[in-house]
């Protein structure tokens, strides 16, 4: 079950779940467009279902149902669909990419999918699914018996400037909303509140060129200590803002202390909700042709020397998204999850399964 089909990344999902055979139920808001989408991907079936009416979310999906969600800025409307998957005891798949929704699932939802025997699988797109992959692949590369404390992952798009200009109207939303919350960290054997883009830091990405990149949380944090117990920090970073990295710094940090006032953060939630909005379309298939990604990872030790690192190629970050999202709903219903509660890509397809389905996707270990 696609929920959020006619937005800019459901419509990627939904064409990649056909691409690959599959027959999804189509479901939004709007009557006549989700029929006309569903019968031009060859007379798919079609539900009308709205987060303001939560009951029709929760009328799409029964036990053993995998439901794809793809409706955001999460924050603001994710929370629906989540409670009715995990009501419904159905397997639950979605396209975010914010820190805070991200650690409800872990921290507040988690739980109560292990009890309901359904897994979660959130930020299953192109944030945050190469990372984990690229910061698994080095851990193991490190070989047993290697000292690993710290994994790195970091994100770069190349090609073209990932800018606004090159961001679906969902994706503009998440990131403005996902601004006036605050982020996290994995230091020191656990999880700690941080704000975003607290560090930049410098990647070579290709011999004599460097690209900047500010800390971000993914589900890297959570997922990568579950490996290995010895892994005491995890750093995420994104490399899409390029030049601009250290004005995000600057404006993160004279922010901060300002969003702490609960009027002032009401008051900025509702003027990006007007401002910013989702659901109004994206990158044509040939600006998307012109973007490729890379992700990095990287394995250290306490001294802080480098053991192993790994690169991954590939698509663009919307071009892997939809391929990717349509790999994890499938894999779910074939019954390829090797748990229930929350879980991330490595722990709950295993590594050499998660490759091949990265790979099918489009990025590569080069």
């Amino acid at each position: 079950m696609l929920f959020g089909a006619t937005g800019y990344t459901g419509g990627l999902a939904a064409r990649a779940l056909v691409a690959d055979g599959a027959r999804p139920v189509l479901a939004a808001r709007n009557r006549a467009r989700v029929q006309a989408l569903a019968e031009e991907l060859g007379g798919l079936e079609s539900a009308v279902a709205d987060v303001n009416d939560p009951a029709s979310v929760r009328a799409l999906v029964e036990r053993g149902d995998v439901l794809l969600a793809t409706v955001g800025p999460f924050m603001r409307y994710g929370e629906v669909a989540l409670a009715a998957a995990i009501d419904a005891g159905a397997h639950y798949v979605d396209s975010t990419g914010e820190a805070p929704f991200i650690r409800e699932v872990f921290g507040r939802w988690g739980p109560r999918a292990a009890d309901a025997g359904c897994a979660l699988l959130t930020a299953f797109a192109s944030d945050w699914v190469p990372g984990n992959l690229a910061g698994a692949l080095a851990l193991r590369e490190a070989g047993e018996g290697a000292a690993v404390t710290r994994i790195e992952a970091a994100y770069f798009a190349t090609g073209i400037p990932f800018n606004a200009n090159a961001m679906s109207g969902g994706t503009r939303a998440s990131v403005m909303t996902s601004m006036l919350d605050p982020s996290y960290a994995f230091r020191d054997g656990r999880l700690v509140s941080e704000r975003a883009a607290r560090q930049v830091r410098r990647f070579e990405l290709a011999p004599g060129k460097r690209a900047s990149a500010v800390s971000v949380g993914g589900t890297e944090q959570f997922v990568l200590p579950r490996l290995d117990r010895g892994i005491r920090d995890v750093e995420v970073y994104l490399g899409w803002l390029g030049p601009a990295s250290r004005a995000v710094q600057t404006l993160s940090a004279a922010s901060a202390p300002v969003l702490r006032v609960p009027a002032v953060k009401r008051t900025l939630d509702g003027l990006f909700a007007r401002a910013v909005k989702g659901s109004t379309g994206g990158p044509d298939a040939a600006a998307r042709a012109r973007t490729g990604s890379v992700v990095l990872g990287a394995a250290y030790d306490a001294a802080g020397a480098r053991l192993a690192e790994v690169r991954l190629e590939g698509v663009g970050p919307y071009d892997f998204t939809g391929p990717m999202l349509a790999w994890g709903a499938r894999a779910a219903a074939a019954g390829k999850l090797s748990g229930v509660g929350a879980l991330g890509p490595v722990d709950g397809f295993g590594l050499e399964v998660l490759q091949e389905g990265v790979a099918g996707a489009g990025m590569r270990l080069v």
